[in-house]
Formats: C-alpha cells, sequence, structure tokens
C-alpha cells in the first residue's frame, strides 16, 4: 500500500508526533534515501506499521482488521487461490452465517483487484484494510506442515529410511539459488521464523539428519531428512554465511541476512564436526524487533523503579546476571535502546554482536586479532563515550577497567554469570575489585531467567489442593496461608503497572487469583493448546526478575565482605522481590506456571 505524501503529513499533524522542524528533517531524509515518505516514518519509530494503516482506514472508510495467520482457517483461506491472493495482496480471512466472506487487503483502493476479487469471490464481498505484513504472513499459512513442503522439495526415493545411504559429495548444481538443497534450505529457516524459533538446529545422525528448533526456550523435532544430502545443506549454508566449504574438519562462525514477509532476520551460524558429520546451529535475530519497554519484559513494582533511576545516572555500573539464554542481551538491548539519543555516544563491545541498533557504535570481539573485552574496552575508553556496554565481564583486567570506566564518569553496562543478584558482588571481591570500588560504582544489579508464556487463549485455571499449597509454601518460602496480605498486595501492584500485558491478556483487579485469606486458584497449560499457541499451551516467554539496589545499608556490607546470603537478606528487608517470588506473583496472574517458575529457578 502506497500512500501520498501529503496524506502521511496530514497523519503526523492529526497524531501530534512531530513538529514542523521534525517534519522537515524527515522530508530531507526521504528525498535523500529516496524512499516514500511513509518508510521514513515507520523506520524512524514515529508511527507504527499498525498505526498509519488504522488512520488510513478511517480516512478512507474502510475497517480495519488486525489479522493472526493462525486463527485464520485453512479452508477459509482457500476460498481464494494462493496465486490470485499473492497477485493482488489479499486473504479471505472469515466467512459468516450468510456466507459473506470477510476479505483483507493492503491496498483496498487497488480498482483492478476489487473487480476481480468480486468476480472470485461473489458479491457477498465484506473488505477490511490490514498491514502488508500481516497480509504477508497470512499467505504464508498457505503452505502446509514443514514435513509435507520438504517431501515435496527432496524426492520421494531420499526419504531417510533405516536402510539410508552413505552421504554423497556435493555437485555444483545442488549449490544452484534454484536448486531443490537451496529450496530445502529456505524452508528450513522459513518455518523457524513463522514458529517464533530462537535457534534451528541441523543436526547429522547414523542414518539420517534431524532437523530441531528450539521454540520458547524448549527443542522439538520437526523432521528427519536423508543423510546423502547432509554435505549439500551444510555448503548451501556455509555460502549463504560466506565460510570455507572445503573445511570440514575445525568450526566456523558466519552471518546471513533473509527476508521473511516484510521482517528482515539475521542468521548466526555456527559450524561443528561431530562424529557423524557438521553440525549447524542458526540462531534467529529479528532485525526489525522493537525494543520492548520495562513493562512488557516483565519488570513492576520496585525492580522497576530501582532499574529506572539506575539507568539515568551519569555515571556508574549496572549489572545483569543469569546463565546462557536468559534474556540478558534483550534486556541490555531495551536499556540501551531507552538511552540511545542523538547527544550520547553510546559504544559496546560484544561476543557475539546480536542485536544491532542504529546510531551505536557496536564492536565485535576478535582475540585472533587481539580484540579482546580488555583491549576493545580500552580502545572505546578513548573513543569519548558517555554509556559503554561490555558484553561480559569475564576476568579480573576487564572488571577492573569497566569499574575505572565508571568511576571516570561513564555509565556502564555488562553481563555477569552468576545464579542470583547478590551473588555477583562477592564474584567481583573474587576478581580482585577492592570492595570499597564495588559499593561505590555499582547502582544496581538485575538477575533474570525467562519462563514460558501461558497462550492467554486456552490456559486453565484450577484450585490447588492441601498438598499442593504444602509444596508451594515449601518451594517458595510462603507464609502461612492464613498471612497472604503481602502476596496480594504484590500481585495488585503487578497488575496496575501492567506487567507483561499482552493483547490477549486482559487481566482485571477482579480477576487477581489470590486473595488475603488463601490461593483459590492457579493456572495451567491446555493439554491440546489452541490454534493460537501451535497447540503447546505455551505462546512466548516472560522475564522473572530479582532487582539488587545499592543502598547505603549493602554498601557498608560490600565493604565488610559480608556473605552473599547476609546481601540477599538485606536487599529483601529493603523491599527487594526476589526472583522465584516474582515468578510466583506471575503464575498467580496466569502468565506462567508455578512448575516453570520452579524449573528455571532451581539452581538459584
Amino acid at each position: 500500500m502506497r500512500i501520498a505524501d501529503k496524506t502521511v503529513e496530514q497523519f503526523l499533524d492529526k497524531s501530534g508526533k512531530v513538529s514542523t522542524d521534525q517534519l522537515a528533517q524527515l522530508k530531507d531524509q526521504e528525498k535523500n534515501e529516496k524512499r516514500p515518505l511513509q518508510d521514513i516514518v515507520i523506520s524512524n519509530n514515529i508511527l507504527s506499521e499498525n498505526e498509519l494503516t488504522k488512520l488510513y482506514a478511517e480516512a478512507v472508510d474502510v475497517p480495519f482488521v488486525e489479522l493472526n495467520p493462525k486463527e485464520v482457517k485453512r479452508d477459509v483461506l482457500k476460498l481464494l487461490p494462493e496465486r490470485i491472493a499473492r497477485q493482488y495482496n489479499a486473504v479471505v480471512f472469515d466467512v459468516d452465517e450468510d456466507g459473506i466472506n470477510y476479505v483483507a487487503m493492503a491496498d483496498p483502493d487497488d480498482v483492478q483487484a476489487l473487480n476481480f476479487l468480486q468476480k472470485q469471490l461473489g458479491n457477498n464481498m465484506r473488505v477490511h484494510v490490514a498491514t502488508e505484513s500481516q497480509i504477508k504472513a497470512a499467505l504464508d499459512a498457505y503452505r502446509g506442515n514443514i514435513e509435507g513442503e520438504l517431501t515435496k522439495v527432496v524426492s520421494s526415493d531420499e526419504i531417510a529410511s533405516d536402510e539410508e545411504e552413505e552421504t554423497v559429495e556435493v555437485d555444483e548444481n545442488d549449490l544452484k539459488e534454484d536448486s531443490p538443497i537451496a529450496q530445502t534450505v529456505n524452508l528450513i529457516i522459513e518455518y523457524g521464523v513463522k514458529a517464533s524459533a530462537s535457534d534451528i538446529h541441523i543436526e547429522p545422525r547414523d542414518k539420517y539428519v534431524v532437523i530441531r528448533y528450539r521454540i520458547d526456550g524448549m527443542l522439538r523435532e520437526a523432521n528427519k531428512l536423508p543423510k546423502r544430502i547432509l554435505n549439500a545443506l551444510v555448503s548451501r549454508i556455509k555460502i549463504l554465511a560466506n565460510l570455507k566449504i572445503d573445511e570440514h574438519r575445525a568450526p566456523q562462525d558466519g552471518r546471513f541476512k533473509i527476508e521473511v514477509g516484510s521482517q528482515v532476520y539475521a542468521l548466526r551460524v555456527s559450524t561443528l564436526p561431530i562424529v557423524d558429520g557438521e553440525k549447524v546451529v542458526m540462531r534467529i535475530l529479528n532485525e526489525s524487533t522493537k525494543a520492548s519497554t520495562f513493562e512488557e519484559l516483565g519488570f513492576w513494582g520496585i525492580a522497576l523503579n530501582t532499574l529506572r533511576q539506575a539507568v539515568v545516572q551519569p555515571n556508574g555500573m549496572i549489572l545483569v546476571t543469569g546463565p546462557t539464554g536468559s534474556g540478558k542481551s534483550t534486556t541490555l538491548f531495551s536499556i540501551l535502546s531507552m538511552l540511545n539519543t542523538p547527544s550520547v555516544n553510546i559504544s559496546t563491545i560484544e561476543d557475539p554482536v546480536e542485536y544491532r541498533i542504529p546510531g551505536v557504535n557496536q564492536t565485535q570481539v576478535n582475540p585472533i586479532a587481539g580484540m579482546t573485552f580488555a583491549n576493545g574496552l580500552r580502545s572505546l575508553l578513548r573513543q569519548d563515550p558517555n554509556i559503554i556496554m561490555v558484553g561480559e565481564v569475564r576476568d579480573g583486567e576487564t572488571a577492573d577497567l569497566a569499574v575505572q570506566a565508571a568511576l571516570t564518569g561513564h555509565l556502564v553496562f555488562s553481563t555477569l554469570h552468576t545464579s542470583d543478584a547478590a551473588t555477583s558482588l562477592p564474584r567481583l571481591l573474587d576478581m580482585g575489585i577492592e570492595p570499597f570500588l564495588i559499593s561505590s560504582t555499582i547502582r544496581a544489579v538485575v538477575a533474570q531467567r525467562l519462563v514460558r508464556r501461558l497462550c492467554p487463549d486456552c490456559r486453565e485455571k484450577y484450585a490447588p489442593d492441601n498438598g499442593m499449597l504444602n509444596r508451594l509454601r515449601s518451594a517458595f518460602n510462603l507464609p502461612d496461608e492464613k498471612d497472604l496480605s503481602r502476596i496480594h498486595d504484590l500481585e495488585e501492584q503487578a497488575l496496575k503497572d501492567g506487567v507483561g500485558n499482552t493483547d490477549g491478556d486482559k487481566s482485571s483487579l477482579s480477576d487477581l487469583s489470590s486473595s488475603v485469606k488463601g490461593i483459590d486458584r492457579l493456572f495451567k497449560a491446555h493439554e491440546d493448546g489452541c490454534n493460537s499457541c501451535n497447540h503447546t499451551g505455551y505462546k512466548g516467554r516472560i522475564g522473572i526478575y530479582e532487582v539488587l539496589e545499592n543502598t547505603i545499608e549493602v554498601q557498608k556490607a560490600i565493604i565488610n565482605n559480608t556473605t552473599n546470603e547476609d546481601l540477599e537478606s538485606m536487599a529483601i528487608r529493603s523491599g527487594m522481590v526476589e526472583m522465584r517470588l516474582d515468578g510466583f506473583i506471575k503464575a498467580l496472574r496466569g502468565q506462567t506456571t508455578v512448575e516453570e517458575v520452579m524449573r528455571v529457578t532451581s539452581s538459584s
């Protein structure tokens, strides 16, 4: 859908989001980059694609619809043949009892498309406007499951069996853009994107190749391919990632980009020789992703206030701790995006650079070239930065440089691998940092984990029995059932802060699952799930956190070499909500389950 520049200007004026000077800058950018004004407005996050499309729908007096491809039934979708749907950028998304077809279009002003659709579907048609990205996502729903699609690409006589042939050598025809192998790689990636997977695993076994996806933190097997195509499959991925296709004995790392629908994804590729061949793991990073707010990440109450105050300090250090895969990079990405303004210089040293942030100077660690965290940090300090992000404090030298940077007027962010917030401070002592330096530079420590979010459309309520209540009291250190007023107050505070709310999660104060007297109900995943969550019962993930504020009491304790257990007790007395309790509050709200919280915090 192409919206005239004059119309976009009217929308901007109506929204009140830009001044006259800012509009002039946008027009200059449009002229320099030779892109439509609507694209400039969206890329600068002034109006989202959704907001712009809604304003356009109002202007042309056509109803707006927010499409969820997973909710569109395949038999309804196929009322319009795929070829026609793709040609005219339109999909049938619903049919009512009277047989009226509801059609979503990206451009309802396309008279030719309207005439053709009317001939195809008849006069009983109601047109709606949807965003182009949602239309493209709905068009992808024409495809069946991954197994069926891959079976079409890989000939039937090659499908894996108990009598699998040996791996064959790569033919140059296998690596062409339109070859079955290239199509197979594209399908594997596209289905990973559609399933919201974070990683794709291509794993050789004795007689076949397994394709697995990590979705919401859990690995799921999707398909098995013939072992004979392994070398061609790996070589195709290596070509995309600009790796050496003739190197099979050493690990390699690379990166490439792909466009799926209207979104751009970066795939970080890692190859590793194993006994049965070369294994490939591809990390999927959505480069079109907009940074989440603290509330969307799952912060609330005193943790939210502590973090907000810490990130606006002119200097000092903020640490984010947790194991690999706990969402530390996402939290830092959100913080840096929030602080990223033209008036500050933000520089990072990372391994690897996962999220690209426009306007931020990001450096990749390269030990072979001598670019370690310590050496990179030394160089960054000569680049006149206001804010520094060090991907990880791994040794005493990096820790000392980061603390010195925080002392000399810089705001420093970094990560540590510790199980909770309090443990990170003694960990710095172990690295040789003086206690008085730690107490004077640390502003806050965030510890976090990721738990699977319950699908709001199909989650189920249940009343815990006495045995369950006893297990909960033991696992979460809950007070006696007669004195749960603090739990109730915390849950109410989380609800008021709108923590982690999604469009499908419309909890209200009247729907609190705890009371002052006791816990009357909890939530669990539906056994069979629904279409919205791909029949898993879970949809996405949410963080659980504890944020330790460096209060005067904590500073004195650090100088006196107090144990991490005592530090944690002090922080809790000051109001810190420990990570497991934060997870329990979110379980009471129906955002996750107590089993999920216990699973990810069992070692903390």
